[in-house]
């Protein structure tokens, strides 16, 4: 099954991340289909790049949105 999920990217202490469709199988560090998005929660406010027709036809082929993506996406279209 595919997944859409975060990956966590940057050094210790200074994360952002890349919103990655993988599948649910393998670590979410593994390799990706494809990227969709950034998320860098440090910046005030919150950095929230993503690309919602890429994440719209990946949902339209079955793949299912983690619970931060799915607040992410809500974020992003508001």
């Amino acid at each position: 099954m595919l997944k859409i999920r975060l990956r966590r990217m940057g050094s210790r202490h200074k994360p952002f991340y890349r919103v990655v469709v993988s599948d649910s199988r393998k670590p979410p560090t593994g390799r990706a289909l494809e990227e969709v998005g950034l998320y860098d929660p440090r910046q005030e406010p919150s950095f929230v790049r993503l690309e919602t027709d890429r994440v719209e036809h990946w949902v339209s082929q079955g793949a299912r949105l983690s619970g931060t993506v799915k607040r992410l996406m809500k974020q992003a279209s508001a």
